[in-house]
This record gives structure tokens, sequence and C-alpha cells, in this order.
């Protein structure tokens, strides 16, 4: 790592009687690729809610480039330089490819023109320009995926969340996946990746975080995590490497 710009603190979050997420903490170092792991109701998606306000804070704190953001706006987070995809893909009814990623980009631009030229750059990036004007919802899983990506690019973040980004893909769709997120990172963007095919988890993590019943089971390297019992027992004994 470079240097931590992003941490979390003992993140609580309760809903009702059941505790979600149980003191989770981690920092992510610019320009890594962090991952978060674990079976299905562990916690992992809830964190991203956390993190962006989509879902208030029960207790902990989330700082972001040295700065406290707990509970601010989710469109303070987003202009801040932190921006999330979805595990459901939903462009925008009615737009086509071009019109959702500029709908993106506006949070970042002072102009329609200014937003335009982003949109057409983030699309030429994620391999969308010759789509761009496809009706969204005309596009298959592949490239929806790709645009939910690239609507998150074009609000120009600094850290970006993803989530689930490569379920329903076939194998050369997994390939392009893996292919466009080690790109982002080489712009210099920061990266937490929750994945449940592990050949993307861990060909891109630097590091991975394992959680189980909203705790902490261990953080360390892809390979100190693949070597883990304790791991391969509550989550990795269940999958296929080869997803």
């Amino acid at each position: 790592m470079t240097g931590i710009f992003f941490e979390v603190r003992n993140l609580v979050k309760y809903f009702g009687v059941l505790t979600a997420v149980d003191d989770i903490s981690f920092k992510v170092g610019r320009g890594e690729i962090f991952g978060l792991i674990g079976p299905n109701g562990s916690g992992k998606t809830t964190i991203f809610n956390l993190i962006s306000n989509h879902t208030p804070v029960s207790s902990g704190s989330i700082y972001f480039e040295g700065r406290d953001i707990t509970g601010m706006k989710t469109h303070r987070i987003s202009r801040m330089g932190i921006a999330r995809t979805f595990q459901v893909v939903k462009p925008i009814k009615g737009m086509t490819v071009l019109e959702n990623v500029m709908a993106a980009a506006f949070s970042a631009a002072d102009s329609r023109r200014e937003a335009m030229k982003g949109a057409l750059k983030t699309l030429e990036f994620c391999d969308l320009l010759h789509r761009k004007e496809v009706l969204a919802y005309n596009l298959p899983i592949g490239e929806r995926k790709r645009l939910e990506i690239g609507r998150s690019l074009a609000t120009r973040p600094r850290l970006l969340l993803l989530d689930e980004m490569s379920s329903g893909l076939n194998p050369g769709e997994l390939e392009s996946a893996i292919d466009l997120i080690g790109r982002i990172r080489e712009t210099g963007v920061s990266i937490i990746i929750v994945e449940h095919v592990m050949k993307v988890i861990m060909t891109l993590s630097d590091r991975i975080h394992v959680l189980n019943l909203g705790r902490t089971l261990m953080e360390g390297t892809p390979g100190e995590v693949t070597g883990n019992p304790a791991v391969i027992k509550a989550y990795l004994g269940g999958a296929n490497a080869d997803d």
C-alpha cells in the first residue's frame, strides 16, 4: 500500500435485534484492490450501504482521506470521490447507453458539453462506445454490468465499491471484467470489491477481508486466505475456485 486513505473503525449495524455488521474495522491504501468475501448474509453489501450512507450506521466511524464521513449525505459522499455499483443493475429506463452515463457524469461536470465529453471517454474505456445509441435496457447482462461500472466511473471516483459485478457472466465476459477492473486500478482508483467468484477475487485482490455472520474471520493476502482452515470451512469449501 502507498498510504492509508480509507478506513472503517468498529463499524456496527443493527436491524432490530439482528446484528448485521459486528465491530468491523479495515483500512484500504491508495491504489489498492481490497476484497470483501463471506457467505451470503455475512454483511458485505450492508458494509457498502453503510459506507455510502444508503443505510445509517448504528455505531462506528468511516474515514476517507482523513475526514470523518460517517452519516454524510449520499450525494456529498459521491462528490468527495466515492462511487459504488449495485448487485442488481438497473439502467435508467428509456435512455440510451450514452444518456445513462451522461446522467452520472453531470455530478462531476459543469456543463452538458463537459458531461458529454466525460461520458464518451468513459464508454470508450469500458468498451461500450459502439453501443452508445442503444437503449440501455436492451443490453445483454455482460454489457449492462460494464455500463454499471461506467456510470460509477463517470463520477470521477478515487474509491470505487464494486458489488458482485461478475455474477451471471460467461467465461469470456468474466475475463473482460477482470481486465476492466485491472485497468481501473491502473488509473489510480482504489477498489473495494465484494465478490463470490473466486477467480475474480483471488486474481485481483491485494488483500482480502473475510466475513462470517457479520464478524471478521480474518484478513490477509489471497494465499493466506485460501490456506486458512477456518475460511475453508466457513466459505471456500463450498465454493468453486473456477466459478
